[in-house]
């Protein structure tokens, strides 16, 4: 789904490729509409921590990135001045979603929370963390996918 001001899917797709983080963590844009976005990533050894579960640092970068690219399809290039994570249980699973959405976009400031989910070896899904971050707009024109 397109949208008028802010980044398609395509155009998410290439600002995603372009990161050098998101490419080692192997995030991919699945979904991008009006002011909703998915990322999926799949399970690695490496990205656990002592105990066996996903890092809270790739967490993080999941929910932080859910959000920004949330904003993003309503307002083009953004960037975090605030962000808060909530792990709620292990984080362990055979892949990851994180569905970022947005909550208002103003002029200044934009709002969006994230939830991660993990999926088990059938596909079940189970809420294993949230995030909420405050974005500022960059002013800068929104990319297209073609």
């Amino acid at each position: 789904m397109s949208t008028t001001d802010g980044f398609d899917l395509p155009a998410l797709k290439a600002v995603n490729s372009s990161a050098a983080f998101n490419r080692m963590a192997e995030f991919e844009v699945v979904e991008a509409g009006q002011g909703e976005v998915a990322i999926r990533m799949s399970w690695r050894d490496d990205f656990a921590q002592y105990s066996g579960h996903l890092h809270a640092g790739l967490i993080a970068a999941l929910l932080d990135t859910a959000c920004g690219f949330a904003a993003a399809t309503l307002v083009g290039s953004v960037t975090a001045s605030h962000f808060s994570m909530n792990c709620l249980k292990p984080a362990v699973g055979s892949h990851f979603i994180a569905r970022g959405t947005t909550v208002r976009a103003g002029r200044r400031q934009v709002f969006a929370w994230a939830e991660l989910l993990a999926a088990d070896e059938q596909g079940e899904l189970s809420l294993v963390a949230t995030g909420e971050t405050v974005l500022v707009p960059m002013g800068e024109p929104a990319r297209t996918g073609g």
